[in-house]
């Protein structure tokens, strides 16, 4: 639903920025079907955050804002939402520069390029379930590959509970969500080179600028915007992240690894005290609201900037 809304008013933002000329009411219907779609479950979220929903009890009653000026009392939610933006800030920025940096790989013309362009989407199409539980099986503190290979190299003497250890689960969730995702960084930003023109490289080598100067002063610039773009779709959805660490950890251990789109789901299904999960999926959804008008605003103004 957040990555619908964003996406539609990017593609709008950015054929205008592009061509002034174009008539918007062709987009109007889609447009329109997209908010209807979306801002009806969110409407109704926020009605039913006002109330306090126990259908196993046979609550159902009124309470105003006390379900969201419990959310700044509850140490669950605070932590959930910490754990969250720890994740956000880490696996975000490395599955850019990941991503980058393959997208830089594969414009290079070097032999088997098409074979590396193939396997570099290998871990995009498989299910995030699927390779959920391959990486439960390389982090299994008995039979895993990891702790086999650091061992068999003399790294470590001991096997490490990687998802059971308060120090290392976030890390290896964010490894798992970086192998993942970092192919889908790496092909929008790969399709962003190749908008930039060739010619542009060649004057600058003329000049005798280096590799690392044609970079800085051509790649980067030209491709910020398409930074920007796929930063708002990975902060999105590294936000809402549910079913990679439901499937690894379930929010353990003692709920450190636990997000907001788990706990959430916890409140929802196995508590089901719909009101207050309702309460913390509105919550999120500002935050990612605040965080993707970050992106808009950066987006907003590099357009400026080019145009």
């Amino acid at each position: 639903m957040f990555k619908a809304i964003v996406f539609q008013i990017i593609s709008v933002y950015i054929i205008v920025m592009m061509n002034r000329k174009v008539v918007i009411k062709f987009l109007l219907p889609a447009f329109t079907l997209i908010f209807l779609v979306a801002f009806f479950p969110l409407g109704y979220g926020l009605i039913l955050g006002f109330m306090r929903k126990m259908p196993v009890f046979g609550i159902n009653r009124f309470v105003g804002l006390q379900n969201y000026l419990f959310l700044l009392q509850d140490p669950r939610f605070l932590q959930s939402l910490r754990t969250t933006l720890i994740f956000v800030l880490i696996s975000v920025p490395l599955e850019l520069a990941l991503g980058l940096a393959i997208a830089l790989l594969l414009r290079e013309k070097i032999p088997g390029g098409w074979l590396l362009k193939v396997s570099v989407m290998i871990p995009w199409v498989i299910p995030t379930v699927v390779s959920a539980r391959m990486w439960a099986w390389i982090y299994n503190p008995e039979y895993g590959i990891l702790n086999y290979l650091l061992q068999s190299s003399g790294l470590m003497h001991l096997s490490v509970n990687w998802l059971g250890n308060p120090v290392f689960v976030l890390p290896a969730i964010v490894v798992a969500d970086v192998w993942k995702t970092t192919p889908f960084a790496a092909l929008l930003l790969y399709a962003g080179l190749q908008t930039i023109p060739d010619e542009l490289y060649e004057s600058a080598r003329i000049d005798g600028a280096g590799g690392l100067a044609r970079f800085w002063y051509i790649t980067l610039p030209l491709l910020l915007p398409i930074i920007l773009v796929v930063g708002i779709f990975r902060t999105m959805d590294a936000f809402r992240i549910f079913d990679l660490i439901y499937v690894l950890t379930g929010g353990g251990p003692a709920n450190l690894s636990e997000t907001l789109s788990v706990y959430a789901y916890k409140l929802f299904f196995q508590t089901m005290q719909f009101g207050y999960g309702s309460a913390v999926s509105v919550a999120m959804f500002f935050v990612i609201a605040l965080l993707s008008a970050g992106y808009i605003y950066l987006l907003h103004k590099q357009f400026r900037m080019l145009s």
